[in-house]
């Protein structure tokens, strides 16, 4: 028998607090408990990322409270299994300063469709009064014998959980060094070191607490021709990256042997289709003419680069665009497009994680763009890469992957 259940009233009305994060670490619901306890408002929560919205004490805790978060959140993600902290301490924010609270927690992944994790449901106990504050300690002298000998096992049992999880995410952490490690190996690109006139920038997402699979590539076709690509594997995890690194090596192979970016792309969406994980991946790939000062160009999905004039005016190469790899049930020849340029023009290939907002259009993340690569037009690439991160408020990072290849032409 189905029982229906309306699941919010559900939380609503239970007495522990719950909230629901998205994968970029977003709230996306809490109930009445949880702003009870946070003594925020709903409107003061939902929609905010997480550590915006309760923010770490900065004058720093013992246990250094947002790092133990962030790694049971990157471990939920990364693993789709639940996770459950013990005895952690963060402070409240409250007027005037921060207010000493220790908490036990859990967080359990809850996967979409396709079997990854979607949102994250944290659950949260107030546990200051066994936590061992001053505050607290005068609250435990009222406890019978009994209860203080049943709380003082209850705080072992539970300190040693601490612990115990505590070593677990220090392995997963040591994990993902490890992959993060192995991804800038996969992102080394020989060629890229006989351009002065390149700057790259890879930042990897600040939200997600994940592995990636955003890419770039720069490969030199000698006497007089050099090509640049970038592209984003959908997802997140090891498994992108590993997508990802396979798919650029794919890429680059075949624009050494097939010097035509349409023609490359249909190679490569063609090795997409065996490949597990890479169906819907997107790339772009730039063939650069020296001596007839030309770009060719074919994009699969991909967001269009953008040739920038020294006068701060600029074009789209947006007249070569299909379907993202594997997309097609059956092959399909690419388009391929040609623009001049002249010297000292500037060509900027990027993944969405450096425009894309949320609940924005597309054509307003372009437009924001396009605005801020006109007001930087005459500095070096390395500088241009720097400012453009910047006006785009991403310097330290965004809810996403970046890839960014800037080209003084």
């Amino acid at each position: 028998m189905t029982v229906d259940i309306d699941f919010a009233a559900f939380f609503d009305a239970t007495p522990s607090p719950y909230l629901v994060l998205d994968t970029d670490l977003v709230i996306r619901y809490v109930n009445q408990a949880c702003m009870q306890s946070t003594g925020r408002t709903r409107d003061e929560l939902i929609g905010k990322h997480f550590f915006d919205a309760l923010p770490e004490n900065p004058t720093g805790s013992p246990d250094q409270a947002q790092r133990n978060l962030k790694a049971s959140l990157r471990l939920v993600l990364d693993t789709g299994k639940p996770d459950t902290m013990v005895l952690q301490r963060y402070d409240m924010p409250r007027p005037g300063g921060f207010e000493e609270r220790w908490w036990s927690a859990i967080h359990t992944p809850i996967a979409g469709p396709d079997g990854r994790v979607k949102w994250i449901v944290q659950w949260t106990e107030d546990v200051t009064a066994f936590a061992g504050s001053g505050r607290a300690s005068r609250q435990t002298e009222e406890f019978t014998e009994q209860e203080q000998g049943i709380a003082a096992e209850l705080y072992g049992r539970a300190q040693a959980l601490h612990r115990l999880n505590q070593e677990l995410r220090q392995a997963h952490a040591y994990e993902r060094q490890v992959a993060v490690t192995l991804q800038e190996a996969m992102l080394s690109a020989p060629d890229l070191d006989q351009h002065s006139n390149i700057a790259v920038r890879y930042l990897p997402a600040t939200t997600t607490l994940n592995v990636c699979g955003d890419w770039y590539d720069v490969v030199d076709l000698p006497p007089d021709r050099y090509a640049a690509a970038v592209g984003d594997v959908v997802g997140h995890g090891l498994h992108a990256a590993a997508v990802m690194g396979m798919l650029r090596s794919a890429l680059s192979a075949a624009i050494r042997a097939i010097p035509s970016p349409a023609q490359a792309l249909e190679v490569l969406g063609l090795y997409a289709r065996s490949l597990e994980g890479a169906t819907a991946a997107t790339a772009v790939k730039v063939l650069i003419d020296t001596r007839s000062k030309l770009i060719i160009y074919s994009s699969a999905g991909h967001p269009p680069p953008v040739l920038l004039h020294p006068d701060g005016t600029w074009e789209l190469l947006d007249q070569a665009t299909d379907p993202p790899l594997g997309a097609r049930p059956h092959h399909v020849p690419r388009p391929q497009a040609g623009l001049a340029y002249n010297l000292g023009d500037t060509l900027v290939l990027y993944t969405d994680g450096l425009i894309e907002r949320r609940d924005e259009d597309i054509y307003a993340s372009l437009a924001r763009l396009t605005t801020a690569l006109a007001k930087d037009s005459s500095l070096s690439p390395e500088q241009l890469a720097d400012a453009l991160l910047a006006r785009l408020d991403v310097a330290g990072g965004g809810p996403d992957d970046i890839a960014l290849v800037v080209i003084r032409l």
